[in-house]
């Protein structure tokens, strides 16, 4: 089932939505998203980029190392430099990992995964009954067929 998810900055000059359901939603415990994000762990909405629509406003590119060593560009408000999402080099530009927190409906979007558990904090218990990895895991291993199908339209575009 498909669902539109509405989105904002922090002042309000920037307004976007994510015309359908994110494929899969990462919460990441480095200790990059922890510093980037200023708090105990990044929570990310995965999503084609074609699938994020600017409704009011411009977004701002913002280039950043990541751990990776790939970088990543960050796309902010302009006015507020609200980090609205990110393009990890490493996935390129047609994937967009929206910081859940910016949505309105963000109480819908529950984490699929934790990610880089190894460097959380360690007063953060994670919930039971949701996968998680010291460091990175296999798409294969967890994401929805119907994802997977999505992911490999992206992967079959990169030039």
């Amino acid at each position: 089932m498909s669902e539109s998810f509405q989105g904002a900055c922090t002042c309000g000059q920037v307004r976007f939505q994510l015309k359908q359901t994110p494929m899969f939603v990462h919460c990441c415990h480095c200790t990059w998203c922890q510093r980037e994000s200023g708090s105990a762990f990044a929570l990310n909405a995965l999503i084609e980029s074609s699938e994020v629509q600017i409704l009011k406003g411009e977004t701002e590119a913002t280039e950043l190392p990541s751990n990776s060593g790939k970088g990543q560009i960050v796309m902010r408000c302009p006015g507020c430099k609200t980090a609205l999402w990110s393009h990890y080099n490493g996935a390129g530009e047609a994937l967009a990992f929206v910081r859940v927190g910016s949505l309105q409906q963000a109480p819908r979007l529950a984490p699929d995964v934790h990610i880089f558990t190894e460097s959380k904090l360690p007063w953060m218990l994670l919930p039971e009954g949701i996968p998680a990895f010291p460091q990175y895991y296999r798409a294969a291993q967890l994401w929805p067929a119907a994802s997977l199908e999505r992911r490999a339209k992206l992967q079959a575009a990169k030039p």
